[in-house]
């Protein structure tokens, strides 16, 4: 007899959810399997069901996390004054996975999440600019990576504040800062003239 799809799903839930708190807590060093069930009320073959390993559910958790193509904003290289930059598919991404990227991104995170997100957003950028006639080439690859650098970096130390800055201005001067350059922003801040 199969399981329902929502008591699967809801299964599942509960097991990603007593891992998210132990990881939370302790690391995944320190995080068992046999702390996982206990926590979420299961027993070890339950969660066997869905998962390999505690490392098995962080996988899953980030893979989670990793942006759709719906989450990536059309990119034109015609107007690029106009273009959304990639930046905004931050916004969406964070306000909905927040709990999940603070700690991904903060200092007791998984250091490779960063560059997991990275290389994947990477690709899809790539392929967008694709079906518009630009080639790869080292000045993308590297603009991209410069970009999408900075932007977790930002990322990641506005989530390491005390107070969090409002997330509209942070991804506005991101967007200005990419646009114009630093050099300008901090030409503009002492009055001088725009290069």
């Amino acid at each position: 007899m199969k399981k329902q799809p929502e008591l699967t799903a809801q299964t599942k839930h509960n097991l990603t959810e007593a891992f998210w708190q132990l990881y939370c807590e302790k690391g995944i060093e320190r995080t068992t399997v046999k702390d996982i069930t206990t926590k979420a009320g299961y027993n070890r073959s339950t969660f066997y069901e869905y998962f390999t390993d505690v490392y098995d559910v962080l996988e899953q958790i980030e893979d989670s996390l990793l942006p759709s193509l719906q989450d990536i904003p059309p990119l034109s290289l015609t107007n690029v004054s106009t273009t959304p930059m990639p930046i905004y598919a931050f916004p969406k991404m964070y306000e909905k996975n927040r709990k999940y990227y603070v700690v991904l991104f903060g200092d007791n995170g998984n250091p490779s999440f960063q560059s997991k997100i990275k290389k994947y957003m990477k690709e899809m950028l790539k392929k967008t600019l694709s079906a518009q006639g630009i080639a790869d080439s080292f000045e993308i690859d590297f603009t991209l990576e410069f970009t999408l650098s900075t932007m977790i970096g930002v990322m990641t130390y506005w989530f390491k504040l005390d107070t969090i800055p409002d997330g509209d201005k942070l991804f506005e001067l991101m967007d200005e800062l990419i646009r114009h350059g630093v050099v300008n922003k901090f030409i503009a801040a002492g009055g001088g003239p725009k290069l």
